[in-house]
């Protein structure tokens, strides 16, 4: 296949294009902004390979992307270009909006008018994957999970613009018959994480002996999955997935946010042991604005439909994760200089940033 990928240059874009390109053999554009988060050496192993191409771009661009598309006649799109950090979203809600719901919108028009130049038969078998998260479902109680026809109830100004661009890529196959595919995955983790997210963010200050934040009591859950799994589901739905369907993608492991700090902790002191356990630094602060409960996917129908199911355990993942923090300085030790992880999303006593 020939799969353009948007944000391929990001955490869980890049593991995509190194699974299409390196485990799959798919000729690759990669189309990234290279936002702060976005870094080419996540996929320097796809250089050079054949059919493999990188455009810098910003995804609003709407000539640009379709001069891209035009160019590289895809037959598939994975949209995974977006702004993803909740407290990020809180500070400055305006790049999520843009980034978001009016970059989605020039992908589906950019798709819609390539499309409208193939055949029948390459028209018909082309896909637009639209990637997003579970955050757009709002807050679960202490039980049950978000399925494919959960109410839509986003909290934060991140997952009400994934929720926006959600309805538009739905929008467009009712209305255009454009062929999209809509994923819903739950938190991802693993290499090449960046650094201001919860486990690299834990994991490089327990490293450095530094105070590990926890957010509010510690029991805010989430259903993590690793992000190879999370990729392999993608390279699924694309090959399998029925246009006009949603597919939540989710690792069966749940873990409050302190028994994820938990098990940092403790597999750094397995791994590099300190002169104290690493938990006696952890630190309880003020919980962030509009901080959801708890998130749990019910994955049932992609792994009934896709013939999909996660395959490494939290605590497989956990450890491989931090083995390859410890392995790879080189690589985030750049990024640690320039995000040395303040807390972003703060605000003040008039309810702004």
């Amino acid at each position: 296949m020939r799969v353009i990928v948007t944000g391929g240059a990001g955490f869980i874009g890049s593991a995509l294009v190194r699974h299409l390109v390196l485990d799959l053999g798919h000729e690759v554009l990669v189309v990234d902004k290279l936002t702060y988060a976005g870094d080419r050496r996540t996929i320097a192993a796809c250089e050079g390979r054949p059919g493999f191409a990188f455009l810098q771009a910003d995804i609003c661009d709407t000539e640009a992307m379709r001069a891209a598309f035009a160019d590289f006649a895809p037959d598939a799109v994975m949209h995974l270009a977006a702004e993803s950090h909740v407290d990020r979203s809180i500070a400055s809600a305006a790049p999520f909006v843009q980034t978001n719901v009016m970059g989605t919108f020039a992908l589906l028009e950019a798709a819609r008018a390539l499309v409208g130049g193939y055949d029948a038969a390459r028209r018909a078998a082309f896909r637009f994957l639209h990637v997003s998260t579970d955050e757009v479902f709002g807050s679960l109680g202490p039980t049950g999970a978000f399925t494919e026809t959960t109410p839509y109830d986003p909290r934060s100004p991140y997952s009400a613009s994934k929720a926006g661009s959600d309805h538009l890529a739905r929008a467009w196959h009712e209305t255009y018959g454009l062929p999209t595919i809509v994923t819903n995955c739950s938190n991802n983790y693993g290499p090449y994480h960046f650094p201001e997210k919860l486990i690299p963010l834990v994991t490089l200050n327990a490293l450095e002996g530094r105070p590990l934040p926890v957010y509010g009591d510690g029991g805010n859950v989430r259903d993590w999955l690793f992000v190879e799994d999370h990729v392999r589901a993608l390279a699924a739905a694309v090959t399998h997935g029925v246009p006009g369907e949603t597919y939540n993608i989710g690792g069966r492991a749940e873990r409050t946010n302190l028994e994820v700090v938990h098990a940092i902790c403790d597999t750094l002191d397995r791994l590099r042991p300190g002169a104290t356990p690493r938990r006696d630094l952890i630190t309880f602060v003020a919980d962030r604005p509009g901080h959801d409960r708890r998130y749990a996917i019910d994955p049932a129908k992609a792994e009934r439909e896709l013939a999909w199911r996660a395959s490494v355990t939290f605590e497989e993942g956990i450890a491989r994760t931090v083995a390859w923090f410890l392995e790879n300085e080189a690589w985030w030790r750049p990024l640690r200089d320039r995000y040395d992880g303040q807390r972003l999303g703060l605000l003040n006593n008039k309810g702004t940033p």
